[in-house]
């Protein structure tokens, strides 16, 4: 088995994308959280399974995703609802950047978190891999 255990991100306001990370995934809590040896705020927010280490850096620089300065371009999750999160996501402030509804047997919708990340969600019409994966379109 191989599976992602969970994601770091060093962030401005863990505050913030404490309260994105809860309107996107109603099923997640804060696990815990402390302080490291050099005294920055570190959260875990996520269920059982699965979740996303926060790391303050009050001065941390903005990524730029999908720019010239390498790191990383977007987080992508797998929803059921898509139409349910986007509810979620915009009854807490947040709009998307990009929807794509354009293949058939997906649907995509992206938001940029408080500190410049890039989410994407997406939902799948189909179970078969071979429609799953088409990158034809």
């Amino acid at each position: 088995m191989i599976r992602l255990e969970h994601a770091n991100l060093s962030v401005k306001n863990s505050e913030e994308l404490t309260r994105f990370i809860l309107a996107a995934f109603p099923d997640f809590r804060i696990r815990g959280e402390g302080s490291d040896a050099q005294g920055r705020a570190w959260r875990h927010v996520g269920n059982d399974d699965f979740y996303v280490a926060l790391q303050s850096v009050p001065q941390a620089n903005r990524h730029q995703p999908y720019g010239n300065d390498g790191g990383l371009n977007h987080l992508g999750w797998e929803v059921d609802d898509l139409e349910a999160l986007e509810t979620r996501m915009r009854k807490a402030g947040f709009e998307p950047n990009m929807t794509d509804d354009s293949h058939p047997a997906r649907t995509r919708c992206y938001f940029y978190d408080p500190d410049g990340n890039d989410w994407e969600f997406v939902s799948y019409a189909s179970t078969d891999p071979a429609e799953r994966n088409d990158y034809s379109r």
